[in-house]
């Protein structure tokens, strides 16, 4: 027979477990209250900063409540990312982060004060920013086979910019080229996309792995020139330029995509708030048509494929890093 204690204590359990959903409820529809901060990783002009200014208006039109877009760029993005995952899980602080970001960064760089994978929680995929080899107009070569072929010719010699600077996307990509094509080419790191490109453009570095958002306009207007795109598909927003795999270094594959994400621990609801929000916005007519014309490529997801891409990506960066000894530090 149950004492009288013990029944008040088990009332008052269910009594706090009921309040607790009914408040997880009410925020979960009240969401959100006051603006939406959202952390881009790189610095002004780059792709993934691009896409979260197309995006931020029409999200807030959509939530009522004003999108506040910040730049927090260094450390192949794990310091917008960390200062994210710190965060309160409340939906009020989310990131966009890259790919390289999402999934290099615990293995390029010793001393990471957060993971990735345990410390953020997807919200979904916000598009793929293609990557692009591009040579400045004094360069000599034309081709990726011309790259190759100066570059074993005088080893160490030739150096290529990367924009965002060690551990992001273009980066990545480079490394990987270097590797299969056993080429011993400098790596010249800048904080952006714009800078990096700048570079070449004067001549300072001859060669540069970018993302195609930013290096579209001056590829248009004759300043730099595009030797290959770095998917594995050529791409829709430039489908001239042929892939490096077509371009005589079959299997080559580096992609630059970037996801939304909240600190972990924010409540299921407000992510898939979130992600059912940004889906419609991604996947209309207008964002597309908008996205296409500075040279991206809208994407949406469940936070579950967000997941799966990030594993994918970390094992494939994994073994590049571990087996050719690559750092950051």
């Amino acid at each position: 027979m149950k004492t009288f204690p013990t029944v008040l204590r088990q009332a008052l359990c269910l009594f706090v477990a009921a309040w607790s959903c009914l408040c997880h409820a009410q925020g979960a529809d009240t969401y959100p209250r006051r603006p939406i901060h959202i952390t881009v990783v790189f610095a002004p002009g780059g792709g993934a900063d691009v896409a979260a200014r197309l995006v931020g208006p029409k999200l807030a039109e959509r939530l009522g409540q004003p999108v506040v877009i910040e730049n927090r760029p260094g450390m192949g993005g794990g310091i917008g990312a960390e200062y994210v995952a710190k965060s309160s899980p409340d939906g009020y602080n989310l990131v966009l982060a890259s790919s390289g970001g999402l999934t290099a960064l615990p293995f390029l760089y010793k001393n990471v004060a957060f993971s990735p994978e345990k410390d953020l929680t997807p919200i979904t995929t916000f598009g793929i920013s293609p990557l692009v080899l591009v040579a400045g107009p004094s360069f000599p070569g034309k081709t990726v086979k011309d790259v190759i072929a100066l570059a074993q010719q005088q080893p160490g010699v030739l150096a290529h910019a990367t924009a965002g600077g060690n551990g992001t996307a273009p980066h990545l990509a480079a490394e990987l080229f270097k590797v299969m094509t056993d080429t011993q080419i400098i790596h010249v790191p800048y904080k952006g996309g714009a800078p990096a490109l700048l570079s070449v453009i004067a001549g300072e570095v001859p060669l540069g792995f970018v993302d195609l958002a930013t290096a579209r306009p001056h590829l248009e207007g004759g300043k730099a020139r595009a030797l290959a795109v770095l998917g594995k598909n050529r791409t829709s927003v430039a489908p001239q330029i042929p892939t490096v795999a077509e371009s005589g270094v079959p299997g080559y594959e580096a992609d630059g995509w970037f996801a939304l994400m909240a600190p972990a621990g924010t409540p299921a609801s407000i992510v898939m708030r979130l992600n059912k929000e940004l889906r419609v916005i991604l996947e209309s007519p207008d964002v597309k048509a908008r996205f296409a014309s500075v040279g991206l490529e809208p994407t949406s997801s469940s936070p579950e494929d967000v997941t799966q891409m990030m594993r994918k990506d970390s094992a494939k960066w994994e073994k590049l890093i571990k087996e050719h000894n690559l750092t950051a530090d």
